[in-house]
């Protein structure tokens, strides 16, 4: 987002947040996951609350200055930094990729909600680390996310990106006749659903209400 949908053509920076260009984002681990990394070091996520604010503010500064200048990684930065301050895993879900202890990636779901009653959320925004791109770390962290909002019987979650990359995890074209965005979208074809429920997507009238840091059409 620099919206939510920069560097469309950079498969790289298509992990790092919903990034494909429009005119155009208790340390306690609550939940805990290992799996290996290509490399063969060990790996795992963990579910994270506010007391890793700067470490995953400093992450998306660092990735996002790197692949799309300063001035978007102070932007996603800025993003990442008060959404960790509000992580509550309830609205806010914060997931953090770690190899040998260090954060490599990082993940946000945040809640949406609808006149109607259905649970569900929206992922955005991801980074994974330089160093670490390009071993599928962005693509696991997706799918234990999903995993875990599906264990708490979440019926949809959307995303605002690049549709070649998250396709690779289980998401396709959602039209705005079915699932209208919070805000007016700049780039309709990056708005992506995925059922979690085994059932199709339900068409809701209603505009969805976003988490105050999305409020914003900057990131639209």
């Amino acid at each position: 987002m620099g919206s939510m949908m920069n560097s469309r053509s950079r498969p790289e920076a298509e992990v790092q947040f919903q990034s494909v260009k429009p005119p155009w984002h208790h340390s306690a681990m609550l939940r805990y996951c290992q799996c290996e990394l290509i490399s063969g070091r060990s790996m795992n996520f963990r579910i994270l609350d506010d007391n890793s604010k700067e470490e995953v503010a400093n992450l998306f500064t660092s990735v996002f200055s790197s692949s799309e200048g300063d001035q978007e990684g102070r932007l996603i930065g800025s993003l990442a930094s008060a959404l960790a301050a509000r992580t509550d895993n309830q609205e806010i879900i914060c997931i953090g990729a770690y190899a040998d202890g260090a954060m490599i990636g990082a993940i946000f779901f945040t809640r949406l909600r609808f006149d109607e009653p259905i649970k569900a959320f929206m992922l955005a925004p991801v980074a994974v680390s330089t160093a670490h791109q390009g071993r599928g770390i962005g693509q696991a962290l997706i799918r234990f996310g999903l995993e875990e909002l599906k264990n708490r019987s979440t019926t949809l979650v959307v995303t605002y990106g690049d549709p070649a990359f998250y396709s690779k995890v289980g998401f396709r074209a959602l039209s705005e006749d079915v699932i209208r965005a919070p805000l007016p979208l700049s780039m309709p074809e990056g708005w992506l659903g995925q059922p979690l429920s085994g059932e199709a997507i339900p068409i809701v009238k209603s505009r969805p209400a976003c988490v105050q840091e999305f409020d914003d059409p900057a990131y639209w």
